[in-house]
């Protein structure tokens, strides 16, 4: 105690001083530092748009849900006309947004092979096109989802320009 009495006044300025460097910097962490924001992240809208044209009854772009099939767009479109070719199209097939669904008159169906659907067999039948390419297609549509535009088969391993040239005629992306 005898200590206590004799050292007092070093002691309480030195708890003095302490309180008031822990304030401060309690001070300078509120001002110095970044708030904590909050982020509110939106979920995707549920909405798509979709052009549909060709043999329907009001061809146009479309308003439907994320999720909805070419079914649905057809339906929207008011149903085909007499002339549609109702068998050259997927009705079950997804859509996404900023698609196109395209209903030929019959007797107008190109013979293109689409990329996005087509089995190895018939992927095959293209030139240039062997067993290996062919798997090698369906294994960048399955690990990178659809191809979009045509040019995207470039992209997969062995298929040059020259290649795609040959084929460019011959392939759909729908």
């Amino acid at each position: 105690m005898d200590w206590l009495e004799r050292h007092r006044t070093p002691v309480i300025a030195l708890l003095a001083a302490l309180i008031v460097i822990g304030g401060a910097v309690l001070l300078y962490r509120q001002c110095a530092l970044p708030q904590s924001v909050e982020i509110v992240i939106s979920p995707p809208s549920p909405e798509i748009h979709v052009y549909v044209e060709g043999e329907v009854v009001s061809p146009g772009v479309y308003m439907l849900q994320d999720g909805d099939r070419v079914v649905d767009a057809i339906e929207a479109a008011g149903g085909f006309t007499a002339d549609a070719d109702q068998g050259a199209v997927n009705l079950a097939a997804p859509l996404r947004d900023g698609d196109r669904v395209h209903v030929y008159r019959i007797g107008d169906v190109p013979q293109k092979i689409n990329l996005n659907t087509a089995e190895a067999w018939l992927l095959q039948s293209l030139p240039g096109i062997g067993e290996t390419l062919a798997q090698r297609i369906i294994d960048y549509r399955n690990e990178n989802g659809p191809f979009q535009p045509i040019e995207d088969l470039k992209k997969v391993e062995g298929i040059g320009a020259a290649t795609f040239e040959k084929l460019k005629d011959k392939i759909a992306v729908r």
